[in-house]
């Protein structure tokens, strides 16, 4: 058996339960995927997305629902050892991509910015929306994971004091009729790499030297700081993660002091009195 078929193989059946039953549940619970979807599946080059571009081919060609895919990787600037390693995983792993090439990795090395990561992925992300356009895709998969989510969601806590998770899917502001969509939302990052060791894979990580660089100042990024928290708290409870997971789908709202929607704060003054009447 060729080994792309060995790998197809360990996700329906050896991880049938870790990663492909979470998949399709998050595919139907959330709606993500229509009849006659034209879907963009984006690449990075890392476990993630090349997990994801796996299942997506697995859905497309055995799925209730018809749809096509496109699989896209953008190289910002990436050195050769990692561009040529993403190019030797895709032919490994049967995947079809289309690579284009940007200047984001030269434009924000150019500029001081103080958060190099932020404007990155704002560049990233007009790249690959343009991308879909012209590729007349209607949606957009991307690989982010259950630990994604969970780390969003206490990184808005911690350091931006406000309350929000990384949702399954989303419109586009700027893009009319491309939407965004998050397959592997419910599949933990541990299976995962579980999926990878199996297979005796070996991928990029984040091959950006900005990050790099901020290790080495500054020790462990923000979110590394989280993924360490939530790992000390799972020694002490097992399931803090997906109770972290479930209270954003559990918000009682007549315990919080205020929301926000679309730019509108409403305080819970604003209707304290109403309730006594």
């Amino acid at each position: 058996m060729e080994k792309y078929k060995e790998i197809e193989r360990s996700i329906i059946k050896t991880y049938r339960k870790e990663i492909w039953g979470r998949f399709v549940k998050a595919v139907k619970d959330y709606e993500l995927i229509s009849e006659g979807d034209k879907i963009m599946v984006c690449m990075s080059g890392g476990k993630d997305s090349f997990l994801l571009a796996k299942c997506m081919q697995e859905l497309a060609l055995h799925g209730d629902v018809k749809f096509s895919c496109e699989y896209v990787i953008m190289d910002p600037g990436y050195r050769k050892e990692n561009r040529e390693l993403i190019e030797s995983n895709a032919k490994l792993l049967n995947i079809p991509v289309k690579i284009f090439e940007s200047d984001i990795f030269s434009v924000v090395g150019n500029v001081d910015f103080k958060s190099p990561c932020y404007f990155c992925a704002r560049m990233r992300r007009g790249h690959l929306y343009n991308k879909a356009s012209e590729l007349g895709c209607n949606k957009i998969a991307l690989g982010h994971h259950f630990d994604d989510v969970i780390e969003t969601t206490l990184l808005s806590m911690f350091y931006g004091s406000e309350l929000k998770t990384m949702l399954p899917k989303l419109h586009s502001d700027n893009y009319e009729n491309i939407e965004l969509i998050r397959p592997l939302y419910l599949v933990k990052e541990a299976s995962v790499n579980m999926w990878k060791k199996y297979n005796n894979l070996t991928f990029i990580n984040c091959a950006c030297k900005f990050t790099e660089e901020a290790s080495n100042k500054e020790g462990l990024s923000k979110r590394k700081e989280i993924k360490n928290l939530i790992s000390q708290l799972k020694k002490i409870n097992p399931e803090i993660d997906s109770n972290i997971f479930k209270s954003m789908d559990n918000i009682n709202l007549n315990c919080v002091l205020g929301t926000k929607k679309d730019g509108i704060y409403k305080s819970f003054l604003d209707d304290y009195d109403k309730e006594t009447k």
